[in-house]
């Protein structure tokens, strides 16, 4: 295995926190205050129980305050509509995030589109979407973000490459088709209607899988030289036991790929660092300071 190829969202997402906590430190200084990144999470999904922990644990190690509020599986829409309301009036809360995915007898679009576009640090209300279309400044969703940070990592500049998407979700393939177009890409979203998939994926210099299916792309879909960004997680048992994996057999991948993510340790841990980089942007905006220079947090 060529270590070179593999792109080590750990190591990169450890950097961007070290820089985050440097200028919230800066902020703090400057201001007496501390940004505050509020988390909500309604019920006991396991994934999501997981997820939280994570998100709590780096907010607090970048020096942010840490709110935290874990509602039952019965909660009411009405009430967590009121929590949302209530959280973006508080002075200490400076982003707002809505662990997905919510019960069934909750409208998870209205529930993020009441939450107010400047605390809106998931990018998912309609206002950031509209302006991330719009080539305007708005709170990027994170796992997009996160995956336009590792490409530039690898090569600054994107003009004229052909990038597949294989997932048009809301929360990773409509955003990430957005910021690879401002990064002068050619893009195309591939979904589970497209008809032609393999010979979609077999012309592109980048991969982005973000459908949800263990590992659907397989070695010979990778023309040689293709950078792959790999979203999925998946849990599959494999020789009797519990493993994760992505959206691409990265085995077989591996060897056509110029660049891969892993699976873990790839995507995971830069959408975590980015939601806190959207936290340090709007608390600087909230605090009316000038807002924090990102290119050089991510340079």
């Amino acid at each position: 295995m060529n270590d070179t190829k593999i792109i080590d969202g750990k190591l990169i997402s450890s950097q961007i926190r070290e820089k985050i906590r440097f200028y919230g430190d800066k902020l703090k200084d400057k201001t007496n205050k501390t940004p505050g990144l509020a988390v909500v999470l309604v019920g006991e999904n396991p994934a999501s129980k997981v997820y939280v922990k994570n998100k709590i644990e780096k907010t607090k190690e970048v020096g942010f305050n840490s709110i935290e509020h874990r509602l039952d599986e019965s909660v009411s829409e009405r009430e967590l509509l009121s929590l949302v309301n209530d959280l973006n009036n508080d002075e200490k809360v400076q982003g707002i995030l809505v662990q997905l995915p919510l019960p069934k007898h909750i409208n998870s679009d209205k529930v993020l589109d009441a939450i107010i576009p400047i605390k809106d640090v998931d990018g998912f209300h309609a206002e950031n979407v509209g302006k991330l279309w719009s080539g305007l400044n708005s709170l990027v969703p994170c796992t997009p973000l996160g995956c336009s940070i590792l490409l530039k990592k690898i090569n600054q500049d994107l003009s004229g490459k052909s990038a597949v998407i294989i997932g048009r979700s809301n929360i990773v393939g409509k955003p990430m088709a957005a910021l690879l177009l401002g990064m002068n890409a050619t893009v195309t979203i591939a979904h589970s209607r497209t008809k032609n998939i393999r010979e979609l994926v077999k012309e592109s210099d980048i991969l982005i899988a973000a459908v949800g299916i263990a590992e659907m792309v397989k070695g010979d879909w990778i023309k040689k030289g293709c950078i792959v960004i790999d979203v999925g997680i998946n849990r599959i048992e494999r020789n009797g036991k519990n493993v994760l994996v992505g959206d691409v057999d990265y085995q077989e991948c591996l060897k056509n790929a110029s660049r891969i993510t892993p699976v873990p340790g790839g995507v995971g841990p830069m959408t975590i660092a980015c939601l806190l980089l959207n936290t340090l942007f709007t608390s600087y905006i909230q605090f009316g300071e000038e807002s924090v220079d990102l290119t050089s947090i991510l340079d």
